[in-house]
């Protein structure tokens, strides 16, 4: 089957009308800027010391970048949590001063790096605990050790009526310190953190200080999805520490996605350049198949319409969670194309389009390679 003969010509426009620049040729690149991050952080620190709750920043969407973590350090966090050593360990070497905290539990293959590297670790089970102990006998260091509870979220977690016994095994490994408890909620099943399950976290915590006689430093409540709740005026219990990611970096709370009074939302901007621009039917031909990506979606027949080609696609980050410039519509995208519906402008080819990333499409950003990070500095 032939082509259909698209017989529109688009009238051309500016690529200002776009909200779109001309090409810097950096390729696709992460605009960041570290003082909307830490007026973020500060603003949500001093909102939480009110009801007694610190703030532990959560670096694992920036890939530990050593800027954004020592604008979370200056603006109050009390430390700062990563989910691979890896990130832990670029930050130690970049001298980033602050407590450490490993929010995964750690993987036996790599138990001497946390314990070298991490000052603390959250686990839910024995058997790397005890590993820890060893390696941090071996290097004669302490290392902490914060215990997860499962509250129903079904992620990581001990159940409640083990955690005593996990306990005291615990206090019986040498060269471990146990710290804490902590809970995770709304990431896995999107549980919400409410009076009920914070109220259980705060009983639990009161019956482990009553058995074992020994005060708790840290009983962590969860993440940014906590701030709802915590924020309402609920009474916090035992609650001490927030672990908060996506408030900070993005300024939205993450059960509705909804912005958060006070903070920016537009710390972080997409940016990527054009490298076809065409007039193009809205329909494909011939016998449709599965896309690179699996089923291809229903596409309704608009007639010709002027598509746009920008370099970046599903390799550099989650497609679905770019929200593009009015006057845009994202169409879709493969490994390396991003194809949207430029409105009948004729987009000009090395025009940089912008787009504001969800938490998904940033962190699948900030781990590619092929996107290139620039620092905007605190002022």
């Amino acid at each position: 089957m032939t082509a259909p003969q698209v017989g529109v010509t688009p009238r051309l426009e500016t690529a200002a009308l776009l909200g779109a620049s001309p090409g810097l040729g950096t390729g696709p690149r992460l605009e960041i800027d570290l003082g909307k991050i830490q007026h973020n952080t500060r603003t949500l620190v001093q909102l939480l010391a009110k009801r007694g709750v610190s703030v532990t920043g959560v670096t694992k969407a920036t890939l530990g970048s050593p800027e954004i973590a020592n604008a979370l350090v200056q603006a109050g966090v009390t430390a700062l949590g990563g989910s691979r050593i890896e990130n832990i360990e670029t930050m130690r070497l970049a001298r980033v001063t602050a407590p450490m905290t490993l929010i995964r539990t750690p993987m036996l293959s790599q138990v001497n790096r946390v314990v070298m590297h991490a000052d603390v670790s959250f686990n839910t089970e024995l058997d790397i605990i005890a590993k820890l102990s060893s390696a941090a006998q071996d290097v004669g260091r302490m290392h902490g050790v914060v215990l997860m509870v499962e509250l129903g979220d079904l992620r990581e977690g001990i159940m409640p009526e083990d955690l005593e016994n996990t306990i005291r095994q615990t206090l019986r490994f040498p060269n471990i310190l146990f710290k804490g408890i902590g809970t995770n909620l709304a990431c896995r099943s999107g549980v919400s953190p409410d009076t009920k399950n914070m109220a259980a976290l705060s009983a639990l915590a009161e019956s482990i200080e009553t058995t074992f006689d020994n005060k708790l430093a840290v009983v962590s409540g969860g993440n940014s999805a906590n701030l709802q709740w915590v924020l309402s005026g609920a009474e916090t219990g035992r609650i001490n520490d927030l672990r908060l990611g996506e408030a900070i970096l993005l300024g939205r709370e993450p059960l509705h996605r909804e912005p958060i009074d006070g903070l920016h939302t537009d710390a972080f901007t997409l940016v990527a350049e054009v490298i076809e621009s065409k007039i193009k039917p809205s329909q494909p031909w011939g016998k449709i198949g599965q896309t690179a990506f699996g089923e291809a979606a229903p596409v309704a027949d608009r007639g010709p319409i002027s598509q746009t080609i920008l370099a970046i696609g599903r390799q550099d980050t989650d497609t679905d969670g770019l929200v593009p410039p009015s006057g845009i519509k994202i169409l879709g995208a493969s490994s390396d194309h991003l194809i949207v519906d430029a409105n009948n402008l004729r987009v000009p080819i090395g025009t940089e389009i912008t787009f504001q990333p969800n938490y998904s499409a940033l962190v699948r950003a900030m781990t590619s390679p092929f996107v290139a990070n620039v620092m905007k500095p605190c002022l």
